[in-house]
């Protein structure tokens, strides 16, 4: 593989496929394209009892952003990873690109949880979280589901399926499916959906159909719940719908 930069990495997620290392110390990389892909459907993330309750308590602070490079360090951080030294200052160089994005859990001023991912059109490219306490990093899928609903997103690719991203209302699809979905979300348009298009509708959003990752901001803030606590909590709890 060539060195890898922001050009190569967003080449790559657009045509279906994404870097990955056998370990932290690892030399070299390699593509992937699975033949079955996990997906999140918007639509149909679940929110158990228990997961609406700590979203709407404000145990948690949860920014966006805040700490990129904290956040794929911790990813990074276990026994066996997939993410190695050039892998993470190609994702760094994403982020400073505009194109990469995490989501951070707090519990008292410490970073206890959070996600990272990659944005193209209309698709978000989930790679990696990670979870220090109970609840964390499902909090912080929470709220990256409930922002790509209110932005206009069409794809959550989650890569690989596993039990805990099926608790959540995780989906396998083959790869000509994933393919189609992939070419929709980065050539097409699209409406806020569900209960994020009715808050849209209702806080005066225009439902443009252009992706835009950071309506989200603006939407807590026209509800009066601009803040990573109770009040934001409650409105992420409104925007994500059923409960499981």
């Amino acid at each position: 593989m060539s060195r890898l930069d922001p050009r190569l990495l967003l080449q790559g997620y657009a045509t279906g496929i994404f870097p990955m290392a056998d370990s932290r110390d690892a030399n070299d990389l390699f593509w992937v394209e699975p033949r079955n892909r996990a997906i999140i459907p918007l639509d149909r993330f679940h929110v158990s009892h228990s997961l609406r309750r700590t979203l709407r308590s404000g145990r948690f602070a949860v920014t966006r952003d805040a700490d990129f490079a904290a956040v794929i360090s911790a990813c990074a951080d276990r026994p066996e990873t997939w993410i190695n030294d050039e892998l993470e200052r190609a994702m760094l160089a994403l982020h400073g690109s505009g194109h990469a994005h995490s989501v951070e859990i707090w519990l008292d001023g410490e970073l206890v949880g959070g996600l990272y991912g990659v944005k193209l059109g209309r698709a978000f490219f989930g790679e990696s979280m990670f979870s220090g306490v109970t609840d964390a990093s499902k909090v912080a899928l929470a709220w990256l589901v409930a922002r790509l609903k209110v932005g206009n997103f069409a794809l959550l690719d989650c890569q690989f399926m596993t039990e805990h991203l099926a608790s959540l209302g995780a989906i396998s699809v083959p790869r000509e499916t994933y393919v189609a979905l992939l070419s929709a979300a980065l050539g097409g348009g699209g409406t806020a959906v569900g209960a994020a298009g009715a808050l849209v509708d209702g806080l005066g959003l225009a439902p443009d159909s252009a992706p835009d990752f950071f309506a989200l901001e603006r939407l807590l803030e026209l509800a009066g719940a601009a803040g990573a606590d109770g009040p934001a909590g409650y409105v992420i709890s409104q925007l994500l719908g059923q409960t499981s």
